[in-house]
């Protein structure tokens, strides 16, 4: 297993130096933000310049206000297209790949008014249609697509790593996976070991922070158990920390990071 940590969080002007520092506090990788309206594209240049010198950037992270289980037709169909443009750019400075949830902030069945304007059946119709899409651009691109569940108040649609392997599954192709937060397993999840474990093979990729989403160690997870679970499952890839920090990110980066080696 290998530490990463998104870019944001990572002090510095340009992805070299935020690696220097990185690197030196003890991970393994910088997760990057994917900006739509073609963005993250335009970072082709210093992406690669980063990769030259060895910075490692194995995933990137979708950032946008619509996503492939939108609504919208217009706005998923955006979606998609922006997807594809993260894992060709993934592809093009070997990474492994580019994370999805299914929607953000759009629906949720715990607030009012309860029920979303499209029907489950049309919600897993959207979504494999999306991901079936998707699946086939990274395949021909070398690269895999991450689906990621969110937690009920986020997202109506996949909210643990069960239904996301299930639309995995459903899909079909090698280069659709899912990876887990473990903020929204928290909430989501009767017990996370047992989720990871049976997630299996599908799990490829893992978010960090702590159950007040702030970094690993300021809450009261239990990361002895989730590290547990995935060593079982002989999980090897990444883990990338996506929260909030608390102090100075260059004290605190190399103080996480023996904390969770520690946890391993």
């Amino acid at each position: 297993m290998k530490l990463a940590c998104q870019e944001n969080l990572i002090p510095g002007s340009g992805l070299i130096e935020k690696w220097e520092l990185l690197a030196d506090a003890g991970w393994d990788g910088i997760e990057l933000h994917g900006h739509g309206d073609g963005r993250f594209g335009e970072r082709r240049g210093e992406l690669k310049a980063a990769r030259a010198a060895g910075v490692e950037l194995p995933t990137v992270c979708v950032i946008m206000d619509h996503f492939i289980g939108d609504f919208d037709p217009v706005r998923r169909r955006d979606a998609i297209d922006n997807m594809k443009s993260l894992l060709s750019v993934m592809a093009e400075i070997e990474g492994y790949g580019a994370i999805t949830p299914a929607s953000y902030g759009i629906f949720s069945r715990r607030l009012p008014p309860y029920e979303p304007p499209r029907s489950p059946e049309g919600d897993r119709a959207v979504l494999l249609e999306g991901l079936g899409e998707l699946g086939e651009h990274a395949l021909g691109e070398g690269v895999v697509l991450l689906l990621e569940p969110l937690n009920r108040y986020e997202d109506h649609m996949v909210n643990t790593l069960a239904q996301a392997s299930e639309l995995c599954d459903a899909v079909g192709l090698d280069s659709v996976k899912v990876m887990g937060d473990v903020y929204h397993m928290n909430i989501e999840e009767d017990d996370l070991g047992d989720a990871i474990r049976r997630a299996g093979g599908h799990l490829a990729h893992m978010h960090l922070g702590d159950t007040n989403r702030e970094h690993p160690g300021t809450g009261h997870l239990d990361f002895k158990a989730v590290f547990a679970a995935l060593a079982g499952i002989g999980f090897t890839g990444h883990l990338a920390m996506e929260c909030g920090i608390r102090g100075d990110a260059r004290v605190v980066l190399p103080e996480v990071s023996r904390f969770l080696k520690e946890a391993m």
